[in-house]
């Protein structure tokens, strides 16, 4: 992680969850840490849980990534104020009980798609237009999940597959994109299976599935950051022991 000291991280939903620990551990590793969230205050709380030598490192911005004027004035600010991005961590991403073929989910379906897949498009394509600009041979991670890999029956739950599947398309996509731009920008696709947040309905969470950590998903991140130049990592999968789909 020495290459990225002091270089500039941009995490979407980084107020709870994997984004938040994502944030803190990059702000640790010594990397300017933009967190974007819709509840910034909690993004700014964060700064009580890392080191004095890290607060100064986390900065909270108010950013709803389903809207693309916020998504457009923030990495604006990001330029002006820190000259750019390096680290482009799309993480954001929310969960609704429903199906896709249930009547009058149109609004529910939309806010989905805007803010899992169209987000995380809109604010990749910001921060490669920022590293190309500057010859920056940077890094994309999507936060993806082991459902855009297999279709699974989770009934009221499957719109979860309008978060995932898409993702693992659109890295591939990038990859190719990148290549054939003649850039060395990485791109990745991280997909744990359950992980213990806030997005996971409460049920399960205090069930007796098994499950991953934030902190787990966090340090895939670190492990793909810090890869040699050479080393590209296109998908990593990331199950707790026991998981049974």
């Amino acid at each position: 992680m020495d290459r990225w000291t002091g270089k500039v991280a941009v995490v979407t939903g980084s107020s709870s969850g994997i984004g938040a620990a994502i944030a803190k551990d990059l702000a640790k590793a010594g990397m300017i840490v933009v967190g974007l969230a819709r509840r910034v205050e909690r993004t700014e709380a964060l700064k009580e849980e890392l080191p004095e030598s890290a607060k100064e490192l986390l900065h909270a911005v108010k950013c709803d990534v389903s809207k693309e004027e916020d998504i457009l004035k923030t990495f604006q600010w990001v330029e002006e104020k820190f000259g750019g991005v390096d680290v482009m961590i799309n993480n954001a991403g929310i969960g609704r009980q429903t199906d896709l073929l249930e009547a009058g989910n149109t609004e529910m379906l939309r806010e989905v798609l805007d803010t899992n897949v169209m987000g995380l498009v809109l604010c990749s394509q910001q921060a490669y237009q920022s590293m190309k600009k500057r010859s920056v041979d940077g890094h994309i991670i999507h936060i993806n999940s082991v459902v855009g890999h297999k279709v699974i029956n989770f009934p009221k739950l499957n719109i979860i597959l309008l978060r995932s599947t898409p993702v693992t398309a659109i890295t591939e996509t990038m990859m190719n994109e990148l290549r054939n731009a003649g850039t060395k920008i990485k791109v990745t696709s991280i997909s744990p299976g359950a992980v213990k947040t806030e997005i996971i309905p409460e049920a399960m969470r205090n069930g007796k599935f098994p499950m991953l950590e934030a902190e787990d998903i966090s340090e895939a991140v670190l492990y793909a950051l810090g890869t040699p130049p050479r080393v590209q990592i296109q998908e990593l999968t990331i199950r707790p022991v026991g998981e049974t789909f």
